[in-house]
């Protein structure tokens, strides 16, 4: 049997239907917290229970398309600013009780970016919110978002280690100390200011210098800030450990 033959007489239905549906835990920086988009799903199943944003894959899209479909539903993001986003596959949830209509497999997105819009309900949503994630206790979660949401977080953190993608939660220019206002931020850890000034400094191509500074002093006077972007490395060496993983790299 040739493959055209084979194609002619297969039959899908003789197999058990599984769903393909696309989670994002999208994070941004708002008043100096970590906040994680949710949203309050308004009808069953976990009718009134918080979510992340996501739903079913469509027949002519591929998975990140999916993600980035859901993502501006519920923020308005389009065009350039949606493509500024880093979007990156989390991982895949598939345990077969996950989601009690029928076997559905989510493959999970991690994104974020700085200044993201205030969210808006889709029409199968009740509300959106950007949530400090140190509230999550106290909301209700759908499905196993728990479990995803623990491991974007820890994604999140652990990137921010040894990539340069903290620069992703900032501003074209940046200072030294914007930069580890997200460190601190994302990690819930503060930083000594001059190690942590060295240590940028010390890896090749994690910032380069744009010559200007800022306008004016800090808020308790002194010289300006200089002004930095992100350079082009892709990994970081030597990685910025986070203060607990130093002690036990010691």
């Amino acid at each position: 049997m040739n493959e055209q033959d084979f194609l002619a007489g297969y039959d899908p239905r003789d197999y058990p239907a599984v769903a393909v549906t696309v989670d994002v835990v999208a994070l941004t920086i708002r008043e100096s917290a970590l906040h994680l988009l949710l949203i309050r799903r308004g009808a069953p199943p976990f009718e009134g229970h918080w979510a992340l944003p996501g739903g079913f894959v469509r027949p002519d899209e591929d998975l990140a398309t999916g993600a980035r479909r859901e993502l501006a539903e519920e923020t308005g993001l389009g065009g350039d600013r949606l493509r500024r986003v880093h979007l990156e596959q989390l991982g895949s949830y598939g345990a077969p009780d996950r989601d009690p209509r029928m076997r559905v497999v989510s493959v999970a997105h991690l994104a974020f970016a700085p200044d993201l819009p205030d969210p808006v309900a889709d029409t199968d949503a009740d509300d959106a919110v950007w949530l400090p994630v140190t509230a999550l206790t106290s909301r209700q979660l759908a499905f196993d978002h728990g479990r995803i949401i623990d491991d974007g977080l820890e994604r999140a953190r652990s990137k921010l280690e040894y990539t340069p993608l903290a620069t992703r939660f900032l501003a074209p220019e940046f200072t030294i100390t914007d930069l580890r206002a997200v460190y601190e931020t994302v990690w819930g850890h503060p930083l000594h200011a001059g190690n942590f000034h060295r240590k940028v400094l010390s890896v090749p191509g994690f910032v380069e210098s744009t010559g200007a500074s800022t306008e004016r002093g800090g808020a308790r006077g002194g010289p300006r800030a200089k002004l930095y972007r992100a350079g082009d490395a892709h990994l970081l060496h030597p990685a910025l450990l986070r203060p607990a993983r130093e002690e036990t790299v010691r």
